[in-house]
């Protein structure tokens, strides 16, 4: 769909009100109704702008919360050139989920599309793809200064540093513990250094 600039912003709007209306109500709870009268906006323009109903909306809202996940690890996870700076994503990181705790917007929204749909493994390989890419550009970095040996697969580390992290996200989301995400943290980043905890106490 071709917007103009008024529209795309009206689009945003709307997007940006249902997150905000799940965040508080739910997804479960959510209404079209309560979405178009915290964004004051009418029926018509929500089907406009979303044709195939609630769930289209909660797709757009779904990459919509997918790109709040990375854009709240910035500016540390785009900074990843030196151990300060990983351990200052990694407290970011734990912060910002110890905050949110069991209520994950992006989660919910996931789930009430179904995990299994394409809708929704597009969006979680686009977010997993990018956060990857970023905390690889940070390993290669490290490299290219000495940091990290380089003989390490700054992709693959990525890779199963984030899975680590996911980890630790879908444990936090199913007992409210923050204590896994920190540890797969803690040791994906003593890994990368080459290093064991007990040597860095």
């Amino acid at each position: 769909m071709s917007l103009t600039r008024k529209g795309a912003a009206t689009r945003r709007r709307i997007i940006e009100g249902a997150a905000e209306e799940m965040r508080e109500q739910g997804v479960f709870s959510l209404r079209l109704e309560d979405v178009m009268g915290r964004t004051a906006t009418s029926k018509s323009q929500l089907f406009h702008y979303f044709p195939g109903g609630k769930d289209e909306l909660l797709l757009a809202v779904a990459r919509h919360e997918a790109a709040r996940v990375i854009a709240d690890q910035q500016p540390e996870l785009g900074s990843l050139t030196s151990w300060a700076a990983w351990w200052q994503w990694r407290d970011k990181v734990v912060t910002r989920y110890r905050e949110q705790g069991e209520n994950c917007p992006l989660h919910a929204a996931m789930s009430q599309l179904g995990t299994a749909t394409d809708a929704a493994r597009t969006v979680a390989r686009e977010l997993l793809r990018h956060w990857q890419d970023q905390l690889a550009a940070g390993i290669r970095h490290m490299q290219d200064t000495g940091e990290i040996v380089p003989v390490l697969d700054a992709d693959r580390e990525a890779a199963a540093l984030l899975a680590g992290v996911q980890g630790g996200v879908m444990i936090l989301l199913t007992t409210g513990g923050i204590e896994h995400l920190e540890a797969a943290l803690d040791r994906g980043i003593a890994h990368l250094r080459g290093i064991s905890l007990a040597s860095t106490a």
